[in-house]
């Protein structure tokens, strides 16, 4: 008996392998996620009142941690320097604590990485994961200038990882690669620590103002509300960290998110939580309900998202995630000063 000659194409089989099974690794080279010659003409607008030494245009000024004290944080094994050790905070409270500095810097760039099972799809080649790894890319680029800093919040079900903020492309490059190479999170992982406490935590932690960036596709377990009248529940802490950052969200989604195709039955699996259903595709009836909870969902999470302040990009794995962040920038510089004006009675 002869064996089947037909095999995939070869730039669809990270598609495949997404679709039948858990992604093993990164599906975009690093130097594919973003192209900074296209970028060098495009800048984010920057609206909100930032803590560095200019005020107006953003240009960093001298490079280095700086030497005013800023506020204590819990000490991260790993990642800082036990000579920043803040004693008297670590007698009173008897858990290790350090102490960070105001840097001579103007603009300071934070971006949190949703790695739950969920970003894990794709069926065009690329997981919506590396999608949000390609955006915080294409966003680090526009937003750098000389002495910027841009750092890193990878949330895991279990934990947050913190990628200190450094200045630089190098610094930014390395970023990007510790993203690309953090370990995938299986199925059904448990952990504490969903999107709303990771909004929170990004909130309470990054005391300095500047610019903060959630990627996720904004999926919570167990959230089957459609109403857009009922708020999620992570806007309350994004619109808390909003108050005093300029705050962009980039929703990440798969072409077969919102548009169900016809393939008969089909098992629908949430890899989150231990739901399954078997759905026949091929009944139009049903594909037409499928695709129209799929559009109320994503309009829940459009107005959740204005209504918090923040700016909004949805990218999908099937478009170039590049023009759509230009066209993103270009549209963004109109509205930006209306959006993130504060409420009534918090200034900026």
């Amino acid at each position: 008996m002869t064996q089947p000659t037909f095999a995939p194409p070869e730039a669809a089989t990270a598609a495949v392998t997404s679709v039948v099974a858990e992604p093993a690794g990164a599906t975009i080279p690093l130097h594919q996620l973003a192209p900074e010659a296209a970028l060098r003409r495009l800048e984010l607008a920057i609206v909100r009142r930032l803590e560095g030494f200019l005020q107006g245009d953003h240009l960093g000024l001298l490079p280095g941690p700086g030497s005013d004290t800023n506020d204590a944080r819990p000490y991260v094994v790993g990642q800082d320097d036990v000579r920043t050790m803040d004693w008297a905070v670590t007698a009173r409270t008897t858990e290790p604590h350090v102490r960070d500095t105001i840097a001579d810097r103007e603009l300071e760039v934070w971006a949190m990485l949703d790695v739950s099972p969920s970003m894990n799809w794709g069926t065009e080649g690329v997981t919506k994961r590396d999608l949000g790894i390609a955006a915080i890319a294409t966003i680090g680029f526009l937003s750098q200038k000389l002495g910027d800093r841009f750092g890193g919040l990878v949330m895991r079900p279990d934990s947050i990882r913190r990628i200190p903020a450094r200045s630089g492309r190098m610094a930014l490059y390395s970023l990007l690669r510790s993203m690309l190479t953090e370990p995938i999170v299986h199925d059904q992982a448990e952990g504490s620590i969903d999107l709303p406490e990771g909004i929170d935590q990004m909130a309470r932690s990054l005391r300095r103002r500047g610019l903060r960036v959630v990627v996720s596709d904004f999926l919570v377990p167990g959230d089957a509300e459609l109403d857009p009248e009922i708020p999620p529940a992570w806007e309350r802490p994004l619109r808390r960290l909003a108050v005093r950052n300029q705050v962009i969200c980039v929703e990440c989604l798969d072409r077969r998110e919102i548009d169900f195709p016809d393939v008969g039955e089909l098992l629908i699996r949430d890899p989150e939580t231990h739901f399954d259903r078997y759905v026949n595709t091929s009944d139009d009836a049903a594909r037409a309900r499928l695709n129209a909870a799929t559009a109320a969902q994503r309009e829940r999470i459009r107005v959740s998202i204005r209504r918090a302040g923040a700016g909004h990009i949805q990218l999908r794995t099937d478009r170039d995630w590049v023009q759509d962040i230009a066209r993103f920038v270009l549209a963004y510089r109109r509205v930006a000063s209306q959006l993130h004006a504060p409420p009534q009675g918090v200034s900026r």
